[in-house]
């Protein structure tokens, strides 16, 4: 039995919304045809994927576990899809994702001069969609930090960095050489995964300049960002006894494509840039 994407799509949006319903609406279908779809679903797979009674709609063990597995399954479908209609637009190409501060412009040139019939390209990523974008074929491989989510990815570690402590110009801390991190107790911490105080989320380092440089908090960056990023609102300071950040080349876990290959070696002989 050939799973049917387009089934297994409907199936994502119920089980993420738990809400037949909006669902439907999202999908811009009928509810009754979306409600069709799902059971023919459970018939193929032999699965009750979801429980539903007068309290709402709920996964079973079953659904939980394809919508663990949907996930990757859609992301590789919309990957093939994206590489194929690419490559029937024109010359072969490679993109190549990159995390702020990492430098990959001597990897790009080596692989540029081993395949001069190759469009390389390189494109920002950020620590919410790094995993999604080479998961859906946005980008082919790319250099990642931790933390990394690392189903359906092969990962192969570069480099480590020391991390320094980004504070506001006026900070109490900013004249010092160099900073312990007992020193930094009591301090407000700005980080990616946490929302700002209006709720509002950390995507890039340029925002946590602004929440720094506003003295919402202060944060510990990869040394790599205070070498290309200067402000003279923002001071760095080492702290030698932090956590080092490490920089992995990271791309997807069944991807057999020569090109990547051909990068993760030129990577890796080169290591960091």
């Amino acid at each position: 039995m050939d799973l049917d994407l387009r089934k297994v799509r409907y199936f994502v949006a119920v089980a993420e919304l738990l809400h037949f319903g909006r669902a439907a609406e999202e999908l811009h279908i009928a509810q009754p045809v979306l409600s069709r779809q799902i059971k023919a679903l459970e018939k193929d797979l032999g699965a009750v994927l979801f429980e539903r009674n007068s309290h709402g709609v709920t996964l079973t063990a079953a659904g939980r576990q394809l919508l663990d597995d949907a996930v990757q399954l859609l992301a590789a479908a919309d990957a093939t899809r994206r590489r194929v209609r690419r490559t029937a637009r024109g010359p072969r190409r490679l993109v190549v994702g990159f995390r702020a501060g990492v430098v990959v412009t001597q990897a790009l040139r080596a692989f540029g001069a081993a395949h001069p019939d190759v469009d390389v390209q390189a494109r920002r990523v950020e620590w919410d969609d790094q995993e999604r974008l080479i998961l859906d074929g946005t980008v082919d491989l790319a250099y990642v930090r931790r933390p990394i989510d690392e189903r359906g990815l092969r990962l192969l570690p570069l480099f480590t960095e020391a991390r320094v402590a980004m504070l506001p110009a006026d900070h109490r801390l900013a004249g010092k050489q160099e900073l312990a991190l007992s020193d930094l107790d009591g301090e407000t911490w700005l980080r990616y995964s946490d929302p700002g105080p209006d709720d509002v989320p950390i995507r890039t380092v340029e925002e946590k300049f602004e929440r720094v440089a506003a003295g919402t908090g202060i944060t510990l960056v990869p040394v790599s960002i205070a070498e290309q990023y200067s402000r003279p609102d923002i001071i760095y300071v080492p702290v030698p006894d932090a956590e080092a950040d490490q920089v992995f080349l990271a791309w997807e876990t069944d991807r057999r494509s020569p090109l990547v290959a051909a990068f993760v070696e030129a990577a890796r002989a080169l290591g960091p840039a």
